[in-house]
């Protein structure tokens, strides 16, 4: 109830002309920018057949190879990452989240061969940053002087990554994180409360006029930081309280008109000069709403970009936390988590082997989840009519390091044997069977209900289809030397006619009963992350 009284004063500002709506709409376009026009939209069969898709998510908050949201984190006096910046970088008053970006030059990148990686894993798209909360455009933006074309690599990243996912044959993603700038950067406004310089604020309230003399002299860190206005409710004291703000409520300062424009600007100036066919938002639904309907504009001009015969788009959109008119109008995104159920649209699971901005701490400690824990998830994910995107954390420097060239190669490896079981299925009559169901956890929020459950075992399976076949996804080797689904028994579905093991060398012997289709296991199957029958 809270939430959608603050969904309504909010969107009364910005209908009393307070905060901007949508420039005039072409009144002969496909898709127009409301919730209404949007519920058009089909998601495309390219991408209900792809399945997999491959993340990088990298900038350069990924320079100090410290984690998540550096570039808050390391504003808030105490925090790990805070101690890390003061030891490693000096106190943020003077060296700021902008001089981070300065010093990152990406000197080891080579997108074609990640991307060649990426391909041979089975991957069938690409997803590029575009930008974070950071503020920071990694592609030649026309309106925005912080990009890095200018500052840190200088270089075209998006381009280039659009370059080599374009020489693969993969289509082409971008993700949008920068709305939410706003309020995500109110930790650069503050100031330590103890120690030599209590008081000095840090760098987030610098304008223009103070970088006389140095390497940032003509650029405006406002433009960047965005803290030329009050702190949020409760944000000066509290640096959690963004999570509570997420959907510009609960005291969330509100956006100027100028700041609005500006991220309309820059994003659609993105999607005309790379042209990407997908396109994530890291938002509730769409960027800036609902105190702007600058994200119904984004996504109607998106789509209409990529019209085919008939009216309808071949581009694919992600959005956050939508209700049920929202998630006809574009593809439901859950971040590190998976649906419980087979969902009736196509959604999409989003998740990292490790931190989503590099972290040397994971590599040192061996902690990124396993080639087999990301076969597992895009198995389960598949059966429930999803897609998984996969990010892999990339270093500052361009380059993956040796454990997550690894876990990318054994995904491949489980792939090239097991791909047909996952690339162009439907979901089954239902999703799966086994001990797992009963601890399934809920989501939270966006999501986060990834590894809250019970691990998938022998008696565990997950179904898809295609044609004729069913696959059946089974995640350890029975102790007895047989599998047992009981989805299939006798009188509950057509007779079984053959069963098949992917990449054995011939048909399995089995046995339909009323309990169940018992398949014998064959002598000389190695254990790996999942053992997959192709049943017809």
């Amino acid at each position: 109830m809270k939430r959608r009284q603050a969904l309504k004063q909010l969107s009364a500002l910005a209908s009393a002309g307070a905060l901007p709506l949508a420039r005039a709409a072409d009144p002969k376009a496909a898709f127009q920018p409301s919730w209404e026009s949007l519920a058009g939209y089909a998601t495309p069969d390219w991408f209900r057949d792809a399945k997999f898709g491959i993340w990088a998510h990298w900038g350069p908050q990924c320079q100090p190879e410290f984690g998540d949201w550096y570039a808050r984190e390391m504003y808030v006096e105490g925090s790990r990452a805070y101690r890390h910046h003061v030891a490693t970088y000096g106190h943020p008053s003077r060296f700021g989240f902008k001089d981070v970006i300065h010093e990152w030059r990406a000197e080891h990148w080579d997108p074609d061969e990640l991307l060649g990686l990426y391909k041979s894993a089975g991957a069938r798209y690409f997803m590029a940053l575009a930008n974070h909360h950071d503020n920071f455009d990694l592609f030649d933006s026309r309106h925005h002087a912080w990009n890095a074309t200018r500052i840190g690599p200088q270089q075209d990243i998006v381009g280039r990554w659009a370059q080599a996912a374009r020489r693969q044959g993969l289509p082409f993603g971008v993700s949008v994180h920068a709305a939410h700038a706003w309020t995500w950067y109110e930790t650069a406004q503050r100031a330590d409360k103890t120690g030599p310089l209590a008081g000095v604020r840090y760098d987030g309230r610098l304008r223009r006029e103070d970088g006389r003399g140095q390497w940032w002299d003509g650029l405006d860190p406002q433009a960047l930081y965005a803290q030329d206005h009050p702190f949020s409710a409760g944000s000066e004291a509290d640096h959690r309280a963004i999570h509570k703000q997420w959907e510009w409520g609960n005291g969330a300062s509100p956006p100027s008109p100028a700041y609005c424009r500006n991220f309309l600007a820059r994003t659609l100036d993105l999607l005309d000069r790379y042209q990407p066919e997908l396109l994530y938002f890291d938002d509730t639904a769409l960027p800036l709403w609902p105190v702007s309907d600058v994200g119904l504009e984004i996504a109607s001009h998106f789509y209409n970009q990529h019209l085919r015969a008939g009216g309808r788009t071949d581009a694919v959109l992600f959005g956050k936390i939508l209700d049920e008119q929202q998630r006809r109008c574009m593809v439901w995104d859950i971040e590190r988590g998976q649906s419980q159920q087979i969902e009736p649209l196509p959604w999409q699971t989003d998740t990292c082997i490790g931190n989503w901005h590099y972290d040397r701490a994971v590599l040192e400690r061996h902690g990124y989840k396993s080639a087999a824990t990301v076969v597992q998830t895009l198995i389960d994910v598949v059966s429930k009519n999803g897609n998984l995107l996969l990010s892999v954390p990339v270093k500052g420097d361009g380059r993956i390091d040796a454990d997550e060239r690894r876990i990318v190669e054994g995904v491949g490896a489980w792939m090239r044997v097991n791909g047909e079981s996952i690339y162009g299925t439907r979901p089954w009559t239902t999703f799966g069977e086994g001990p797992a169901l009963a601890a399934s956890a809920p989501l939270t929020a966006q999501g986060f209900n990834e590894g809250k459950g019970l691990p998938l075992g022998a008696q565990d399976f997950r179904f898809t289809a295609k044609g004729e076949a069913v696959y059946a996804s089974s995640f350890a080797l029975p102790a007895d030397g047989r599998w047992l689904i009981r989805s299939l028994a006798q009188g509950r579905h057509p007779t079984v006619r053959r069963v098949d093991l992917l990449g054995g060398p011939e048909a399995l012997a089995f046995e339909q009963t009323a309990e169940g289709l018992q398949v014998q296991l064959p002598a000389g199957v190695a254990p790996g992350p999942a053992q997959v029958l192709r049943i017809t």
